[in-house]
């Protein structure tokens, strides 16, 4: 790790601060994990910037804002099962493995889940289980988790992922397609509760119950 990259790092953070990202534990995860570390060479420049950058198979790795935004919603307090769907990088998940007790991430492309397993065992990244699979139908075999965050729109919420979902869980998902809206849905008393946060603009979440 450079000085530089160490300079662009808290100058990231200072943005997200500056963006309204108020939990400190977030931003503390954002100043620990290397995102330079986990796009490609040729972009590698561009790592701390508030911008969406492609890692290949036409895939990206969000805005910094949107993984910071998606954190704070789901207000982690570090004994959380996690499952993540969209591994993408890996960086997300990095950052997770820092903020819950344990994280299990699900990716449709198989060589980027494999190319984030090599890296997050590269750098001793620990408590997080990647797999290749249709992340629409969740991982029912580590279920129930206390937060799920979907980092791809699906035309409504799935319902695998509803039912996988703890009591007191949080879900946070964007659905639509043009008119994409990112919400926060928390079980309460075996209720679900719909909050819409914000209007979104994610990929399609692809499987069994996205496109």
């Amino acid at each position: 790790m450079t000085a530089q990259y160490r300079r662009d790092r808290r100058q990231l953070v200072e943005r997200l601060r500056q963006s309204g990202i108020q939990d400190l534990a977030v931003l503390h995860a954002f100043d620990e994990v290397p995102r330079h570390r986990f796009v490609p060479e040729a972009v590698r420049h561009r790592a701390y910037e508030i911008a969406a950058l492609p890692i290949g198979h036409e895939q990206t790795i969000s805005r910094p804002t949107v993984h910071a935004t998606h954190l704070s919603l789901a207000q982690l307090e570090g004994d959380e099962r996690v499952l993540e769907v969209g591994t993408g990088s890996g960086f997300q998940t990095a950052l997770l493995a820092l903020l819950a007790d344990e994280v299990y991430s699900i990716e449709r492309v198989d060589p980027l889940a494999e190319r984030a397993r090599d890296r997050l065992r590269q750098m001793e990244v620990e408590g997080v289980h990647v797999r290749t699979g249709d992340g629409s139908r969740g991982w029912p075999g580590a279920a129930p988790f206390d937060v799920i965050l979907v980092g791809a729109a699906a035309p409504s919420v799935p319902s695998a992922l509803e039912e996988q979902l703890a009591e007191g869980g949080r879900l946070v998902v964007p659905v639509g397609d043009d008119e994409q809206r990112l919400l926060l849905i928390r079980r309460r008393g075996g209720e679900l509760e719909r909050e819409e946060v914000e209007r979104s603009r994610f990929v399609p979440l692809v499987g069994e119950e996205g496109w």
